[in-house]
């Protein structure tokens, strides 16, 4: 395990979250909009298949990479016409940009997940594609929050749209972790004895429970206080949550990664 793979499915995850929530945006946001989320996207993808070296096959295995370099290819693509020409092929550029990388993040949790039961795998799937849905969503939602200073007149159920599309991926990875939790201590796990609940009680437990407050339990609470405070239009206040929330999301995930390589449980 090396920090560099953490960073390597860290910033696909979030890259890859980030491209697909934008097809949940109103192009009222403003083409500036879509145009700084997908050039920041295509950066932090950049960024880690700069990474990839020295990685082997556990987490870049090479259908993913395929998958990944032909999504990151579509994405700056569109980064570089969006709201300049080819308006007609744009849509077919985010589908292959969000279809390459949800791809390469399934094929990466097969490769993360070599030797596993077929449960495990699955799990380690759903572990993948959740996390890129709540990276995504809670990164989408902080930036569209702080659009609304440079575009005041925008309707305010935009932001209330993908707040609630934050929740329902929040919600959807407490299920997955759960469900994770549960197989992990039912079975064996090399190195760590009969169940992982040997593991996320020793010492070392502590970065699993560090992952669930800052991870889950924090961002739940904040998602539902931005969904409150978009509710009464106060952008501002909901903006300075998101950032927060945000936080607290990246902390959560960056420490699953970890637990992940370390444990082969997808908490």
């Amino acid at each position: 395990m090396s920090l560099s793979a953490v960073l390597f499915l860290f910033l696909v995850h979030l890259g890859v979250g980030i491209a697909a929530t934008l097809l949940f945006v109103s192009r009222e946001a403003g083409v500036k909009f879509f145009r700084f989320n997908a050039g920041l996207a295509a950066v932090l993808i950049a960024i880690a298949l700069a990474l990839r070296d020295g990685l082997g096959s556990g987490v870049a295995s090479g259908g993913a990479l395929v998958a990944l370099v032909c999504g990151e290819a579509a994405l700056v693509a569109y980064w570089a016409t969006v709201g300049r020409t080819l308006a007609r092929i744009r849509p077919a550029l985010v589908a292959v940009a969000v279809g390459g990388g949800v791809a390469a993040v399934i094929a990466q949790a097969f490769a993360a997940s070599a030797g596993r039961s077929l449960s495990m795998r699955l799990l380690t799937v759903a572990s993948f594609v959740s996390s890129a849905a709540l990276l995504g969503g809670a990164c989408t939602a902080m930036v569209l929050g702080h659009w609304y200073l440079i575009l005041p007149s925008m309707q305010v159920q935009h932001l209330q749209s993908i707040v609630k599309l934050h929740i329902l991926s929040m919600i959807a990875r407490i299920v997955v972790v759960a469900a994770a939790v549960y197989v992990g201590m039912a079975t064996g796990q090399p190195g760590f004895g009969p169940s992982f609940g040997r593991y996320i009680m020793s010492a070392a437990g502590v970065f699993f429970w560090q992952r669930v407050l800052f991870g889950l339990a924090g961002p739940a609470v904040l998602s539902y206080l931005t969904w409150e405070t978009a509710k009464i239009r106060s952008t501002q206040s909901a903006t300075g949550i998101l950032y927060v929330d945000f936080f607290t999301v990246v902390v959560g995930e960056v420490l699953a990664k970890y637990l992940l390589l370390a444990t082969r449980v997808p908490v």
